[in-house]
């Protein structure tokens, strides 16, 4: 498998997606449906899973997407290693047309991600990441940052108004955090470029919202783990829905 290749034909993919998306965005004429859970769909969104799968479908591995037909978990469970894609991450901050949304493509090899690419349409922003190959934005290497949950002033992404129990919790046991919000898969990359430290997500998310992000965080040193465990986010599971979870930084160990 060579990672190299088949990372420039993610990047390719991702790219001719974001043209794909920035067509609509400037167009204004978003055609909003509702899916069957009543979550948006728009016509970028289609759009641009039909570019990804026109360029992935030329190697050899099968294909998960948001947008993409439904594949039974009788037949997927057999894959060991596939495309998982979001080809439009962030419809609803597309629609408020705020910027905030991102072209999510991961490969999964074994129940993890093993290569990465997340682009923003809106500032062309790249990100990547290949396993033990480190993590990159726009081809510059990116690190997380170091933190001590002990500090204070962490700098946490979390919503400012829509704080359930389990995350509000977890603030109260920080020591004057500092509240970071952002839309789409952003809020992991920001904990892989050391914007945050902290990420705890104690809400529903699917699977291909959150592997391309995953593999970036953990190039650039950081972690995505199940909530109140060591244990990292993993992939085709029966059911898409992920489990809570915590992405973080660097965390520094004292013995």
């Amino acid at each position: 498998m060579n990672l190299n290749s088949l990372l420039e034909q993610a990047k390719i993919a991702a790219s001719m997606a974001s043209e794909e998306i920035l067509k609509v965005y400037h167009s204004g004429d978003f055609e909003i449906e509702a899916k069957d859970d009543q979550s948006p769909l728009t016509r970028a969104d289609q759009a641009a899973h039909q570019v990804i799968a026109a360029v992935l479908e030329k190697t050899s591995f099968p294909i998960l997407s948001e947008e993409g037909a439904q594949i039974p978990f009788s037949q997927r469970k057999s894959w060991e290693t596939f495309w998982l894609i979001d080809p439009l991450d962030g419809t609803k901050e597309f629609i408020k047309r705020n910027g905030e949304f991102t072209v999510n493509i991961a490969l999964i090899h074994q129940h993890q991600p093993i290569l990465g690419v997340v682009q923003t349409p809106v500032t062309a922003d790249l990100y990547s990441a290949i396993k033990a190959s480190g993590a990159q934005k726009n081809g510059r290497n990116i690190q997380c940052a170091s933190f001590d949950l002990h500090q204070s002033r962490l700098k946490v992404v979390a919503s400012r108004s829509h704080l359930n129990a389990e995350t509000q919790v977890f603030l109260d046991n920080l020591i004057k955090p500092e509240i970071l919000s952002k839309g789409s898969s952003l809020k992991l990359l920001m904990v892989a470029e050391g914007e945050a430290h902290l990420y705890p997500r104690f809400a529903p998310t699917m699977e291909w919202d959150t592997a391309a992000a995953q593999i970036i965080v953990e190039e650039a040193g950081g972690q995505v783990i199940i909530q109140n465990s060591q244990t990292p986010v993993n992939y085709n599971k029966e059911s898409l829905l992920n489990p809570y979870f915590l992405v973080q930084g660097k965390e520094k160990n004292f013995s």
